[in-house]
């Protein structure tokens, strides 16, 4: 190797921070991105090269130094999300060390507008973070990112239990995804909320209620049912001592016994017509609750605790419904007496010995593992996936979450400042877009922000721009 390559060599690795290979061919030098991947079928890691340029005495040519130069790029939207990417930066870093960056890249892509995997390329040369992250999203790379990402399932658990860290309560809760490709051993037909028999993914999430932000998932087999779910998310969760908030979905006698010998706090609400709800239970004690009146009272069970609720507001909407169905002859009188006693009354289990009013906080509070879904498959159109092999998918998803992860943190933004009902968080990417910068030789400047930008920036007390 002659002595300018190899000072340029040691050059570019500094500067880059990655391993890199050098390779003479036809009499050039070519510099070449070097990693390994772990190869699933062959069981060993397989080494993988990535071209970057041709080696000239002057520098490196990256191989799009041809193509027109860009020179105006997005930088409100694509700094935000720098800014409060910084949260997880590092943790991404120690569980991926050799592909965080494109990881995250991918992640602000889909975060500002979801699209197909070959076009996240295009659509990150035009966020001014790409001068921030030199993060390679070729769509071979991508496609071979998600799937070493998706075999190496003990650095995704690794970083989710990182983000767990410190949770004290926990929703959990799951929803499923359809799939048209042929080859997935995750895509099998199974129950879902729409009612359709038809090949699925499942895909179990667990939320912070303390920290407001999703911290796990995973995609699982189509097939697997609330409560055997729940039973591989349980392994997943490195601290028993946390409360986990759940669905009725969920509720058994064999799921209380199993988060018992696990030492784990749960709350769960009841289906009404478990045995052990006593609809005569006498509700002396009240407290108000988002200006609706509760009264409640609690009563043991086993080991456990029943706290039945009964909400004064939904007795009259329940009691007015099925008289209207009486009307239309959907309902019969006759039974109106037995069905008038479960009217606006819940009934929670939970082998926590507090107060009513804190136990209905808490399964309140998992209304948020909802919205993460609906953001999940709409906001981030997530709703399917067409990728071809397992590896791929939970790859992909582990993106998505990322995805997901930002979108919160900045929904969280717009909620501190009582913003949400102005405007979304689509939104404001979109606004906070309208900021550029511009590159001209070796002078970099912003442009002149609009209006609504510029009052959206201050509202959200960013530092989006760069004091003189």
């Amino acid at each position: 190797m002659q002595s300018w390559v190899k000072s340029l060599f040691i050059k570019e690795r500094e500067k880059r921070k990655q391993p890199l290979e050098v390779k003479l061919l036809n009499g050039n030098y070519y510099l070449y991105r070097s990693t390994s991947r772990w190869d699933s079928k062959e069981k060993k890691p397989k080494k993988v090269t990535e071209y970057i340029g041709r080696m000239t005495k002057e520098g490196v040519i990256e191989k799009n130094a041809f193509q027109s130069q860009r020179s105006v790029f997005e930088y409100g939207n694509s700094q935000l999300l720098l800014q409060l990417a910084e949260s997880i930066k590092k943790t991404l870093a120690n569980a991926f060390p050799l592909r965080w960056k494109e990881l995250l890249a991918c992640a602000m892509v889909k975060t500002v507008q979801p699209l197909p995997l070959r076009l996240i390329q295009s659509r990150w040369e035009k966020l001014a973070a790409s001068h921030s992250i030199d993060a390679s999203l070729s769509p071979n790379t991508v496609s071979k990112v998600l799937h070493e990402i998706g075999t190496d399932v003990a650095s995704q658990n690794k970083f989710f239990d990182a983000l767990m860290n410190d949770t004290h309560l926990l929703a959990f809760d799951l929803s499923s995804v359809f799939s048209n490709s042929e080859n997935l051993l995750l895509a099998e037909k199974g129950y879902n909320a729409d009612h359709l028999f038809l090949k699925q993914i499942n895909l179990m999430l667990f939320f912070s209620i303390d920290k407001q932000l999703p911290v796990m998932l995973s995609p699982l087999h189509g097939s697997v049912r609330d409560v055997k779910a729940l039973k591989s998310a349980i392994e997943w969760v490195n601290s028993p001592k946390l409360i986990l908030v759940l669905d009725r979905g969920f509720a058994s006698y064999n799921m209380a016994e199993l988060l018992n010998e696990k030492s784990f706090n749960f709350v769960v609400p009841l289906k009404r017509n478990f045995s052990i709800i006593n609809y005569n239970t006498p509700t002396k004690k009240s407290f108000i609750y988002r200006k609706r009146g509760i009264k409640w009272a609690k009563y043991k069970s086993g080991k456990n605790f029943v706290y039945f609720f009964e909400d004064v507001k939904l007795r009259a909407e329940e009691e007015t419904t099925f008289i209207s169905l009486i009307a239309d002859k959907k309902k019969k009188l006759s039974n109106y007496e037995k069905e008038s006693r479960r009217f606006g009354k819940i009934a929670i289990l939970s082998n926590l010995d507090v107060s009513g009013e804190k136990i209905y906080d808490t399964f309140k509070s998992r209304e948020d593992i909802e919205t993460s879904f609906d953001a999940l498959k709409n906001e981030l159109e997530n709703d399917k996936t067409y990728l071809r092999d397992d590896d791929g998918v939970r790859g992909y998803f582990f993106v998505s979450f990322l995805s997901l992860y930002l979108y919160y943190k900045i929904l969280n933004l717009l909620r501190k400042k009582k913003l949400t009902d102005k405007i979304s968080v689509n939104e404001a990417l979109l606004e906070l877009s309208k900021i550029y910068e511009i590159k001209t030789g070796n002078t970099t400047r912003l442009s002149t922000a609009p209006a609504k930008a510029e009052q959206l920036a201050k509202k959200l007390d960013v530092n989006l721009f760069p004091k003189p």
